[in-house]
């Protein structure tokens, strides 16, 4: 006889079985999911503001990828690419290699997770270079693997106590302008944050060790950071100088996530790496590393690759996402959300002062709160409060950046304009709370 589940139920039983290291933000368990709405095992629904964290781009169980993980499964759904390949890794390669910015040739790799790209973007751009080190900037976030953990920013909770961290892995500011750690005001600053690397290489590391520059266009978990419009064709120009590769990770910035379907376009700045993942696969595990072909192609055979890598029912879903975006001119859509989110957000930053900054690229765009605009303390404690009051009311909003302060929105991108609209008047009312 079958019990109808509920989420204490649920989450006794979790609280056996699950590591309490793996958390949840929510203690609801969903039954089903469609668009940008999520359904618990009670029956109560919630507009999805987080987007399973940049992951559904193209909105939950879209009936096109749902068809196409369908009809690959009933093909097969493994044989390992390294040992037996098929057409779909091959095939999604190809767009990969024609959506990237860039005009070079180019070639690809996958692998499961963002985490897992980034671990690959690294061990090649070492390979081609033939240098140890790797730069990457403070509040980035790129995983927690060994590897990717030493190059996130924020100790807790990603870093506390696990290590000791891989070696050769430097830090330097990122260009915040909302915080900016020189005291400069952009534009007169001159995007100064930029030059700073060449004293960098003076007093960190020397660029003749450095392989790459890792960074993320816009900072996630960070805070949704983006910075001014010159400031990657500076740091462009001074590795093109020094032999040193970019990196940009895309993970969470990928896949029509800006408004393009990748962020550096909006930079007019072409990477040498790419990884992507997230919303590439609408939910499947999939990710990928995307670059120079002469760059991917120097790592010797099988010093790259993986038993899973370029899953046949994950390349099915990702190659459906594709189709999606095109049949549903989702770029488009993507810019017009941001647009709306963008003025919502500014006319509540002038309602409300604890809203010091509004930010971001296209449709992934944040509110920073503080307690004071003037001093810019953190509201970490408001922040928190914001989104249990959202919660309760039936939206799921999500808290970044490194004092936790900081409301991101990563809706689906297919959101209905009555969805946008009833969950931003959660948002309002929520802040008329806290401020009260």
């Amino acid at each position: 006889m079958n019990t109808k589940q509920t989420n204490s139920s649920l989450h006794e039983r979790r609280n056996n079985v699950i590591a309490k290291g793996n958390v949840s933000g929510t203690d609801r368990y969903i039954a089903h999911a469609k668009g940008a709405l999520l359904t618990d095992v009670e029956g109560r629904e919630y507009i999805d503001f987080g987007g399973g964290i940049a992951v559904m781009n193209v909105g939950h169980s879209h009936p096109k990828v749902v068809q196409a993980i369908k009809d690959q499964a009933e093909k097969f759904t493994h044989t390992c690419f390294m040992v037996t390949p098929y057409e779909g890794p091959v095939r999604l390669a190809e767009k990969l290699c024609a959506a990237v910015p860039g005009d070079f040739p180019k070639a690809a790799m996958f692998a499961n997770s963002g985490a897992e790209a980034v671990e690959n973007a690294v061990k090649i751009a070492r390979y081609y270079t033939k240098k140890p080190a790797i730069i990457a900037f403070e509040n980035g976030f790129h995983g927690r693997t060994l590897m990717c953990m030493t190059l996130t920013s924020k100790v807790k909770p990603y870093k506390l106590g696990l290590g000791p961290f891989a070696p050769e892995v430097y830090r330097m500011p990122f260009a915040n302008c909302y915080r900016c750690p020189y005291n400069l005001q952009y534009p007169g600053c001159g995007v100064e944050c930029a030059d700073r690397l060449q004293d960098f290489f003076v007093n960190y590391v020397p660029a003749e060790q450095t392989a790459a520059i890792i960074f993320e266009p816009v900072q996630g978990e960070g805070g949704f950071v983006a910075p001014p419009p010159e400031y990657f064709k500076k740091l462009e120009a001074i590795c093109k100088a020094n032999n040193i590769l970019l990196i940009a990770d895309e993970v969470q910035s990928g896949i029509g996530r800006t408004g393009t379907m990748f962020a550096m376009e909006q930079y007019g700045v072409a990477a040498d790496l790419t990884t992507v993942a997230k919303s590439l696969a609408a939910g499947m595990p999939l990710s990928a590393v995307v670059g120079r072909k002469e760059i991917m192609d120097s790592v010797h055979a099988s010093g790259i690759g993986g038993t899973y890598n370029g899953n046949p029912l994950a390349c099915a879903a990702a190659l459906a996402v594709f189709d999606i975006f095109t049949e549903e001119n989702l770029l488009e859509k993507g810019k017009k959300l941001g647009n709306k989110l963008r003025e919502a957000l500014q006319v509540m930053q002038k309602e409300n002062a604890i809203i010091g900054d509004v930010r971001g690229l296209g449709p992934m765009i944040a509110m920073e709160l503080v307690k004071d605009r003037k001093t810019k303390e953190p509201a970490a404690a408001e922040t928190k409060a914001l989104v249990k009051f959202c919660f309760d009311r039936g939206l799921i909003i999500l808290a970044c950046g490194a004092y936790g302060n900081i409301i991101r929105f990563l809706m689906p991108l297919v959101i209905t304009d009555a969805q946008l609209e009833k969950g931003l008047a959660i948002v309002r009312d929520g802040l008329a709370a806290i401020r009260a």
